[in-house]
């Protein structure tokens, strides 16, 4: 991928990371340490109380989908009767399972002891692996987390919290293990310093021409979907992220030199085409600097500015950001938090990137869209993607919509 070219040393550094996240996960399971696998928004910050190997399966089938192996995987769920309009994630992870992780660069995942899901990100999660819980006869844990239409209230924190207490009970009685809240306290710290490099290297889109692309930051929040979240090793990550992304905008070097065209994505990314997808569009002079996707970590309430942890109690702090991802947010927090996106990062136009596997994302696009460009002015598109199935995106008929934005752009 170009961009990545620029960034040498943080792309080794993510390598390197991403090997050990799955090997260090079947090697610590091999050794009998007991496996949880979560969903990307549940805090994975709790789980670092224990000695426990934690797994991420949306994280698995978008690394599978980067590598091209999306619909290879994806049709052997199928051919199990799970129809195609499900999510890409689910059909890639599932048929990775049912092949004993057959086709998988990681082999798949080690086999779980619990499942944790949650349903504010994505409802489909909890029958997913509601799946796993019928095949492998394993307990599986739903965080019910309450919509976020506006200022979250004192009683859904609350609430919030008493799962969070019901759910490290469970974990110590299925594992034997005594929680130790000085470690979640530390894991919370320690993402909370990396997110501040993240909003760090995230800033440097402000540049004209942008010092990022949105395909940097697609890569590049990896770290903080798996188990080195709350680590050391997550902030040196993103610390050496934004240095040397500072380095390269000092000597002058930007991914997009030419930059005609500033454009915000709306969605998440579309793993099997970053590579075509960003040169295309570097040859058009238009950059996709910016992401509502990526934008959204350590947030609240469709803000764009970080959300510090005060040392306090990590539960509360941890309740307190469970809707910090864009689905779980209400039209108008959207509406919001994209206005000062646009704002704050000179953008002039924006992509609607109408997702086939992601429903909740997509559902209120359409609305969005209008509000952007009736009340803000700012020319928009919509496309048509899949987030990991390439058999459900047409690449020419994109980007015959995107040329016809930036053609409204330029008049």
């Amino acid at each position: 991928m170009a961009e990545r070219k620029r960034l040498v040393e943080s792309a080794a550094s993510l390598k390197n990371l991403t090997m050990r996240y799955f090997m260090e996960a079947h090697a610590a399971a091999a050794r009998g340490k007991p496996v949880v696998w979560i969903a990307i928004i549940v805090p994975i910050e709790i789980l670092k109380g224990f000695d426990a190997v934690v797994a991420v399966p949306e994280n698995h089938a978008a690394m599978c989908a980067a590598r091209g192996l999306g619909a290879t995987q994806a049709e052997k769920a199928e051919r199990a009767g799970y129809s195609m309009d499900l999510c890409s994630y689910a059909r890639i992870d599932l048929g990775t399972w049912f092949d004993g992780g057959g086709g998988s660069p990681s082999l798949g995942l080690p086999k779980p002891d619990l499942l944790i899901s949650n349903n504010n990100n994505c409802s489909l999660l909890v029958k997913w692996f509601d799946v796993y819980r019928r095949e492998l006869g394993v307990p599986h844990f739903t965080l019910d987390v309450p919509f976020c239409y506006g200022p979250r209230s004192e009683a859904d924190t609350e609430y919030i919290v008493s799962q969070f207490q019901d759910l490290i009970t469970t974990i110590e009685k299925l594992t034997g293990q005594k929680y130790n809240p000085e470690k979640t306290a530390e894991a919370v710290r320690l993402t909370n310093e990396a997110s501040r490099h993240w909003k760090r290297f995230l800033s440097f889109a402000a540049q004209r021409p942008a010092g990022i692309t949105a395909f940097d930051s697609f890569v590049h929040m990896a770290p903080y979907i798996t188990s080195f979240r709350g680590t050391e090793e997550m902030v040196a990550h993103m610390r050496l992220l934004a240095d040397e992304t500072e380095e390269l905008v000092k000597k002058g070097d930007y991914p997009v030199p030419n930059e005609r065209y500033r454009l915000l994505w709306d969605n998440i990314a579309p793993w099997h085409q970053l590579r075509n997808m960003s040169e295309r569009l570097s040859a058009l002079d238009a950059n996709v600097m910016y992401a509502t996707y990526t934008s959204c970590i350590g947030t609240i309430e469709g803000g764009v500015d970080l959300y510090e942890y005060d040392g306090g109690d990590p539960l509360r702090y941890l309740a307190r950001i469970q809707n910090f991802s864009v689905c779980p947010y209400g039209l108008n927090l959207r509406y919001r938090a994209m206005g000062e996106m646009i704002k704050k990062f000179g953008i002039d136009g924006v992509v609607f990137a109408s997702n086939r596997s992601c429903k909740v994302y997509s559902v209120m696009q359409m609305d969005l869209m209008r509000r952007v460009e009736d009340e803000l002015g700012i020319p928009s598109v919509m496309i048509e993607v899949d987030h990991a199935d390439a058999r459900k995106y047409s690449e020419e008929g994109a980007f015959t919509r995107i040329e016809a934005l930036l053609e409204r752009i330029g008049a």
